[in-house]
C-alpha cells in the first residue's frame, strides 16, 4: 500500500512538473481583437498571428467583434482586465476605440495594430501593408491593361472602394488616382461598398452596368468584392475577359477568379509578412525596449519601419498576381505559409 501511495505520489509530482515546465516555455498570453471573420483575409489572420506568435514564445486568444463596435469595445474591457502581455488589434471603428487604446496602455499593456492603422493616438507598434503602394501598383497594372486593349491608356474605370471610413480603402484610392492622373483621356467612377459589404459591390456594378455601359475596367478593393461584380457581370450576359478585372488583398477566392479568368490582376496585400513582422517584435513590444527605425526582412519581403506620431510603424509592399505567377506558393492566397521559423529581432 505503501509503495503503491509513493508511486502515484511519483506520478503526480512529474505530472504537475510537465506542467510547470510547459507553462514556462510559454512567454505570455496576446489576445488578438479581430473585426470580423466574415472574409477571407480576417480568418487567414487568426492563423497567421497565432502560427507566428507561437514560433517565438506567445499564446494567442482570438475574440471576434462581428462588426460591431460595442461589442470590440467591450471586449477590450474584458481583456483589460486579464492583464495579457499584450493586445494586437484591427479596429472596427478607428475613432470609437481610441479611448480603449490609451486604458490598455495606461494599465501597462502593450497594444499593437495590425492591418488598420490608428494614427489619432499612440501605440505600441503597428504592422500594415503598403496601402498607397498598393493603389500604385494597381495604376501601373491598369495602365498596361488600357493600353493593351486600346492601343492608348484611355478608357474608363469603375473603382468599387470598401467602406469610407476605412483608412485601408481610402489610401487604396490615394495612391491609385495619384498615379492615374498622368492620363486625362480616363475617367474614374470612385463608389463605396458600405461596411465591406459585398451585396453592395455587386449593386454597384450592376447599376454601373446599365448608366456606363463603356466600362473598361473594374477595379474593386477587395476579393471579396470580385465575387459579388462577377455575379453581376454574368446576370448582365458578360463573359470572362469582356470587362477587364482587378481587386486586391490576394485572397484564395480572388486567386480563383483569376484562374477562370475572371479577373486579370490581383494586387496582394502581405498578409503572412504583416503578421510576421508583429511576432519578430513582440519581445520588444513586451518589454517596452526601444524598436529601431530601419529597413527589415520580414519572411524575403522588405519591411520598412519608421517612428510615426503614432509609434512604431512597420509598412509592407505587395505584389500584383497574374495568371502568370498565381500558383506561386508565397501568396498568402495559395494557404501555403512559410515553414521557416522566424526569428524574434534582438
Amino acid at each position: 500500500m505503501k509503495r503503491m501511495m509513493l508511486t502515484l505520489l511519483g506520478g503526480l509530482l512529474l505530472g504537475l512538473s510537465m506542467i510547470t515546465t510547459a507553462a514556462a516555455q510559454t512567454k505570455g498570453m496576446v489576445y488578438y481583437l479581430v473585426p470580423t471573420l466574415n472574409d477571407e483575409f480576417q480568418t487567414g489572420s487568426v492563423s497567421a498571428l497565432g502560427m507566428f506568435l507561437k514560433q517565438v514564445g506567445y499564446d494567442l486568444t482570438t475574440l471576434n467583434a462581428d462588426n460591431k463596435t460595442e461589442a470590440q469595445q467591450s471586449q477590450m474591457n474584458d481583456v483589460i482586465a486579464l492583464k495579457p502581455s499584450a493586445i494586437i488589434l484591427a479596429a472596427v471603428d478607428f475613432n470609437a476605440l481610441k479611448p480603449s487604446i490609451e486604458s490598455a496602455r495606461a494599465a501597462g499593456i502593450p497594444v499593437v495594430e495590425f492591418d488598420r492603422q490608428i494614427t489619432s493616438t499612440p501605440s505600441d507598434f503597428t504592422s500594415v501593408a503598403g496601402t498607397v503602394e498598393i493603389g500604385h501598383i494597381a495604376a501601373d497594372q491598369a495602365e498596361a491593361m488600357l493600353k493593351a486593349r486600346n492601343g492608348v491608356v484611355k478608357g474608363k474605370i469603375l473603382q468599387v472602394l470598401g467602406d469610407p471610413g476605412d483608412p485601408y480603402t481610402l489610401d487604396i484610392q490615394k495612391g491609385f488616382e495619384e498615379k492615374m492622373k498622368a492620363f486625362p483621356d480616363v475617367k474614374i467612377i470612385s463608389l463605396p461598398a458600405l461596411q465591406w459589404e459585398a451585396s453592395n459591390a455587386g449593386t454597384i456594378v450592376s447599376d454601373q452596368l446599365l448608366s456606363n455601359p463603356d466600362i473598361d475596367l473594374i477595379f474593386l478593393h477587395a476579393a471579396s468584392l470580385s465575387v459579388a461584380a462577377t455575379a453581376s457581370l454574368e446576370a448582365a450576359g458578360k463573359k470572362p475577359g469582356d470587362i477587364m478585372m482587378m481587386s486586391s488583398n490576394g485572397a484564395p477566392v480572388g486567386l480563383d477568379l483569376i484562374r477562370k479568368g475572371w479577373l486579370n490582376v490581383e494586387v496582394e496585400q502581405p498578409l503572412y509578412a504583416q503578421a510576421a513582422a508583429i511576432a519578430m517584435f513582440m519581445d520588444k513590444i513586451v518589454a517596452k525596449q526601444e524598436i529601431k527605425p530601419g529597413e527589415y526582412d520580414v519572411i524575403g519581403l522588405k519591411g520598412d519601419l519608421t517612428n510615426e506620431s503614432w509609434g512604431p510603424n512597420i509598412k509592407i509592399p505587395g505584389s500584383a498576381i497574374t495568371k502568370a505567377n498565381v500558383d506561386n506558393p508565397a501568396f498568402w492566397g495559395n494557404q501555403k505559409p512559410p515553414t521557416d521559423a522566424i526569428q524574434p529581432v534582438k
